[in-house]
């Protein structure tokens, strides 16, 4: 039941455990060790992630060092549905939580004619129980049987309202779509069809909506162009398209798929820059010295043919300066050369000027991260086969330093003239963060003062080709604040960037729509003086699409995230006892997280150490064994085994290789599994904790063992 806040109470957000207590994160707070603890029996009825209200107790901290309270009421629910797998007990059909810090199980109510147990399922939750009641709930989805990579994947992407789908008439909308750029869409435009006009992409991408160009101009300065596909001129204000975008706020992909933004009548039709055809674009030209300082800039609506659809493959073979003493490479370089001879000498010059781009954001402040990514191979049946590490070529640095050069300049385009915009932040990192950072490097050797650009630049330099130099990458990433839309011009941290927007991706990304909306409208009124009429509305609309955009991004990646857990974890299933190498890439009081060179990641829990009675240090991401003195720390190399691989939970689990056989690890699904209970189930209450011991409390929640919802 939701309740109101009164002066003796804190508000906050409850962050459940399996075990039954929790932790209330109060209101603005960002230091965990505000938060406040929860015991088993002074929930009050709160779900894991509700916002409530608590009273804080006057006595010592339950646990010595923390503060404990009860929670008085539960002012918003966070789980309006709840994904899991259906139970059957007599005659009833239980839905068990996937989330071990969720109470299950939940009884469902309605039909369950068809219904089998073991499947997986979502219900909206009716009643959330209590008094000797269980929770309520009425069945929406059902997605396969539970244990199965397709099953576990069609809950996520439903829990994160995700559709593969589009209705009907957004599908009809998107077909009535012309194929072609008729004469009169040409009226106003700058015609660029004349000039050299390339996309550069991965090879298998088909919605291609960037654009690049280089030349000189009279006086003998870069020209750079930055063509990017004007969608909004196919995308109108609030027509089903538009509607469905924002509700959808970008495109999700993981694996070998892709669940587009936009339907691919137009993602990789009309507004995907084809080679040899015409299309309608958002041209940003940048007069540059050679050094790539932006000396000018002009943005237009246009008309472009690009000349060339060039791959990252081909463009890094044609740039590399040395090949190994391989002839089919060398083969391969004269035929790429003889056929694109056309473009070469601007793709080398091009790539010139983005290594002038790079140099200059190194010079204020950017920051170099670790840019290598994992990406999945899949048969033609979609199963895993491999996992590979992708690392930037020239190429890919070459766009993404053009990109930038464009997102800046229109970013301080929209800033200067005074016009609404939606803008791409990135703050400084909190005292909190810097502090948490300053405590992990220093096993490493690493010190600093302030957390700023050039500090956190030098400690990447100085970890450089060292064995730790991806740690410290991870390490200074997970310390910087998350990216989000804004419609005010905080500037971009990581970028050292004054001015930032997104604007280089608007078949994907609901953002740089907006931008483009907004770009047209300037463009169109020329060099009107004051406010136009349309800038309320649109500062309005930009404010919303921020706020949107945001929410709808961060479900995206957690969604991406999980499900790539999902196909890692299938991979590795062909792996079991295997062993291999890997490195520290998280510590908890229940074991170690190790990341493996591919970017598979498993649970090595604790009762798979050496005997000993280990001790966990959050602050400096350490375990200690009490009898041994050995430490496990962030970043430290370990040989595994691979032991479990669940694919219908992404659950990976490993021991440790050379212990001899030590207990086989119980499947984290049953360790922390909610049995429906029959004195619950005939609608008595369980004993206390839910029918759990109570133990002592930890902080931080096991990763693996369910969403943050």
């Amino acid at each position: 039941m939701a309740g109101t806040k009164d002066k003796n109470t804190i508000a906050g957000v409850f962050q459940g455990t399996s075990r039954g207590f929790g932790f209330v994160t109060p209101e603005g707070g960002t230091d965990r060790d505000g938060d406040y603890f929860i015991p088993p029996r002074a929930t009050g009825g709160a779900w894991h992630g509700d916002k409530v209200t608590i009273a804080p107790d006057r006595a010592a901290p339950f646990d010595g060092d923390r503060r404990s309270a009860r929670i008085v009421s539960v002012l918003e629910r966070a789980n309006k549905t709840v994904t899991g797998t259906l139970r059957r007990f007599e005659r009833e059909l239980w839905l068990q939580p996937d989330s071990d810090k969720l109470p299950g199980p939940i009884k469902l109510t309605g039909k369950s004619r068809g219904l089998h147990s073991g499947e997986k399922a979502a219900v909206e939750v009716q009643s959330y129980g209590g008094g000797g009641k269980p929770p309520l709930g009425a069945l929406r989805e059902t997605f396969g049987k539970a244990g199965t990579r397709e099953a576990a994947t069609a809950a996520i992407l439903y829990n994160y309202e995700i559709d593969r789908e589009f209705p009907v008439n957004v599908l009809e909308q998107a077909e009535a779509a012309a194929e072609t750029v008729p004469a009169e869409a040409l009226a106003g435009r700058l015609d660029l069809r004349g000039r050299c006009v390339i996309t550069i992409d991965g090879a298998s991408a088909k919605d291609l909506d960037d654009a690049v160009s280089l030349e000189r101009d009279a006086s003998g300065r870069w020209v750079l162009g930055v063509h990017i596909a004007d969608v909004s001129h196919y995308v109108a204000e609030k027509s089903p398209l538009d509607l469905e975008a924002w509700e959808r706020g970008t495109s999700v992909y993981f694996a070998d798929q892709v669940i587009p933004m936009l339907p691919v009548e137009l993602s990789n039709g009309i507004c995907s820059l084809n080679p040899q055809v015409d299309r309608l674009a958002l041209t940003c030209l940048m007069t540059m010295s050679e050094g790539g300082e932006v000396l000018g800039h002009s943005v237009h609506k246009s008309v472009i043919r690009t000349t060339e659809r060039m791959t990252y493959e081909d463009c890094n073979l044609l740039l590399a300066d040395s090949l190994p003493e391989e002839a089919v490479l060398r083969t391969q370089k004269r035929a790429l050369e003889e056929r694109y001879a056309h473009i070469l000498p601007m793709l080398r010059d091009m790539a010139v000027l983005a290594k002038a781009l790079e140099k200059r954001r190194r010079l204020r402040g950017s920051l170099d991260l670790d840019t290598s990514e994992s990406y999945i191979i899949c048969d033609e049946q979609g199963r895993p086969v491999d996992i590979r590490t992708r690392r930037q070529g020239e190429s890919e640095a070459l766009i993404e330093s053009f990109m930038l050069c464009a997102n800046e300049t229109v970013a301080q385009h929209l800033f200067e003239r005074e016009k609404p915009g939606v803008y791409r932040v990135h703050e400084k990192p909190s005292a909190d963060k810097a502090e948490g950072l300053k405590t992990m490097l220093e096993p490493f050797g690493y010190t600093f003062q302030e957390a700023d650009n050039f500090t956190l630049q030098k400690i990447l330099e100085d970890a450089g080709t060292k064995p730790e130099a991806p740690i410290i990458s991870t390490m200074v990433l997970r310390s910087l604040m998350k990216a989000r839309y804004d419609t005010q011009n905080l500037g971009h941290f990581g970028l050292a960037a004054k001015y930032y927007c997104h604007f280089t991706s608007p078949i994907r990304r609901y953002p740089d729509l907006m931008v483009h909306r907004i770009l047209s409208r300037v463009i169109e009124d020329g060099e009107r003086q004051g406010k136009a009429p349309w800038e309320k509305r649109m500062a309005v609309m930009a404010q919303k699409a921020a706020v949107q955009s945001s929410e709808r991004e961060i479900a995206a990646q957690n969604a991406e995230r999980e499900i790539e857990k999902l196909y890692m974890a299938e991979y590795m299933s062909d792996h079991i006892g295997e062993e291999l190498t890997g490195a520290v890439s998280g510590v908890t009081k229940f074991g170690l997280f190790i990341m493996l060179p591919s970017g598979v990641e498993g649970l090595l829990p604790t009762e798979a150490l050496p005997g000993d009675k280990w001790h966990y240090d959050e602050k400096r991401m350490t375990l200690r064994g009490e009898h041994t003195g050995r430490v496990y720390s962030f970043g430290m190399a370990l040989e595994v085994v691979c032991v479990q691989a669940d694919p219908g939970s992404g659950q990976i689990d490993f021991r440790l290789a050379g212990e001899g056989e030590l207990p086989v690890i119980a499947p984290r699904e049953k360790r922390h599994e909610l049995p429906i209970a029959p004195d619950f189930v005939r609608g008595k209450p369980r004993t206390k904790a839910g029918g759990r011991r109570a133990r002592p409390p930890r902080h931080k929640a096991w990763r693996g063992g369910g969403r943050k919802r």
